[in-house]
């Protein structure tokens, strides 16, 4: 009987490294989607931060540097759109060439007509 329970123990013990190692493999897979997702949200806020530091610059322009900049620009691998939808009105927006289809920063700018009342 001694020997019988010595083999039963013995079960047990592989039967809990078994589940120990399961649970591991799931925790490892876990944290390397995290890791993951964690490289990619970096990457994102960098470009976000390039891409508001571009806006920037094109916010502190005047009426006449705009208009000399209308139409979509490449600047580096952000694509830079001005379109004046009114006279007084600039509209900038800046995205990704790899997502040319997706503005991600928008924003318009007054600029005084020159002559206007």
């Amino acid at each position: 009987m001694r020997n019988a329970s010595r083999g039963a123990a013995l079960l047990e013990v592989l039967v809990a490294i078994a589940i120990l190692t399961f649970a591991g493999a799931g925790w490892i897979g876990l944290l390397a989607g995290h890791a993951e997702a964690l490289t990619v949200l970096r990457r994102r806020e960098r470009e976000t931060a390039d891409e508001q530091r571009l806006l920037t610059a094109y916010a502190v322009l005047g009426r006449q540097d705009l208009e000399r900049r209308l139409g979509v620009r490449e600047t580096g691998p952000y694509l830079v759109s001005v379109q004046r939808p009114e006279r007084s009105l600039f509209r900038v927006s800046i995205s990704r060439q790899a997502a040319a289809d997706v503005e991600d920063l928008v924003t318009v700018l007054y600029r005084e007509t020159p002559g206007a009342p």
